[in-house]
């Protein structure tokens, strides 16, 4: 089954309303609890195409470490 930006939409939006229940189109789907809803919105991000991804600013090699900058700073003499 191929995955839509919609579909994403719908799943964060049903995790940040806390509803167990998504109508998608013509699609009824009933979730148990909202750590369902997480599982299913990490297999609908495996599973979108590339193109949709780098939409969405998202890339599948990209590290989600984050980045972080080390300053160094001491006063002249």
């Amino acid at each position: 089954m191929a995955f839509t930006k919609e579909d994403l939409d719908a799943i964060n939006a049903a995790i940040a309303s806390g509803e167990q229940m998504i109508a998608s189109g013509d699609r009824k789907v009933d979730y148990r609890p909202i750590e369902e809803l997480k599982e299913a919105k990490a297999h609908i991000l495996e599973n979108l195409s590339d193109s949709e991804l780098i939409g969405l600013g998202l890339n599948r090699g990209r590290s989600r470490r984050p980045r972080a900058f080390r300053l160094s700073v001491c006063k002249g003499v």
